[in-house]
C-alpha cells in the first residue's frame, strides 16, 4: 500500500484541484464549492489555521474520482 495520507492546509488541497481541472464556483459560509467540467464537485472547507484531516482528505479524493496515488503524485508535483 501506498504512504499514509497526509494532513493539508486547504490552499494544497485547492491547488492539486485547480491542476485537475476543478474550479471554484461559490462559497457557503466557510465551505467552498469546486466543480469539474466533468460534472464532479467538491467541498472544501476553508479555516485559517486548521488542517485537512485524512478522513476529510480522503472523502475529498473519492469525489475527486482519482487514486490516492495520483493526489499524492499531484501533491508532490
Amino acid at each position: 500500500m501506498s504512504d499514509k495520507l497526509p494532513t493539508l492546509k486547504a490552499r494544497e488541497v485547492v491547488a492539486v484541484l485547480q491542476r485537475v481541472g476543478f474550479r471554484f464556483i461559490r462559497q457557503r459560509g466557510s465551505h467552498a464549492i469546486y466543480v469539474h467540467p466533468d460534472g464532479r464537485m467538491t467541498e472544501i472547507p476553508i479555516h485559517s489555521g486548521e488542517d485537512i484531516g485524512r478522513g476529510l482528505l480522503r472523502k475529498i479524493i473519492r469525489d475527486m474520482k482519482i487514486s490516492r496515488e495520483e493526489f499524492l503524485k499531484l501533491w508532490r508535483s
